[in-house]
């Protein structure tokens, strides 16, 4: 059996590795042109808002990079599910995505309990974080607030998610939204009240790292 080989950089000090086969055609046209794997960060600053346009990773890698490839603003506007699977088989949620649990557990019975160490990106305790403070599951702004709302229309100074509480249109609006707020130089950002079922589950957790302490 031939060894799969690959670079230490890629494991971030970790004993294991996170592989992905993208279903966007662009990226898998890259691919194909390399011929070759690709080891890939994420295209925004370590603990910060994650870019979901080609503008938003310019706008934080400036020139750091040598070009940005665009294709479009991100579908999903989350990042990918991550699971692990250990040597017995077990199969945990590592972080929730668009490949929501119920898929997951359909494919591959109960889930393990994720230990609470960081075995994987987007783990830290605070992430995807704007400058401005967030406040969550909040019913109304309150004064100097703008709000960010879910399931009805925002007030004056505010953007929403979904007006009709489409959890798919919110993913996909969250983080552009969070960074058009963030840009207009409000202190703080209350956030309307968010399911977790389904897509609810990733969205909530990207929202509780953004909101922890930092």
């Amino acid at each position: 059996m031939r060894r799969a080989r690959w670079a230490e950089l890629a494991c971030a000090g970790l004993t294991t590795i996170a592989l992905r086969v993208p279903s966007h055609p662009t990226a898998r046209a890259l691919i194909a042109a390399f011929g070759k794997p690709i080891a890939a960060p994420s295209a925004n600053l370590s603990g910060r808002v994650s870019a979901t346009t080609a503008a938003h990773a310019a706008e934080d890698l400036g020139s750091a990079v040598g070009a940005v490839l665009d294709a479009g603003a991100s579908p999903i506007g989350l990042e990918s599910t991550i699971v692990s699977v250990d040597d017995s088989g077990a199969v945990a949620l590592l972080r929730a995505g668009a490949i929501m649990r119920d898929e997951i557990e359909a494919a591959a019975g109960p889930l393990a309990a994720a230990r609470r160490s960081i075995e994987a990106p987007g783990m830290m305790e605070s992430h995807y974080a704007p400058r401005a403070r967030l406040r969550l599951d909040a019913e109304a702004p309150r004064a100097g607030e703008a709000y960010l709302a879910f399931g009805a229309a925002a007030p004056a100074g505010g953007l929403t998610l979904s007006a009709s509480g489409d959890l798919v249109e919110a993913a996909a609006n969250l983080y552009a939204h969070l960074r058009a707020l963030d840009a207009s130089g409000v202190e703080a950002i209350a956030v309307g009240p968010i399911p977790a079922r389904g897509l609810g589950e990733a969205i909530r957790d990207r929202l509780a790292r953004a909101a922890a302490p930092r």
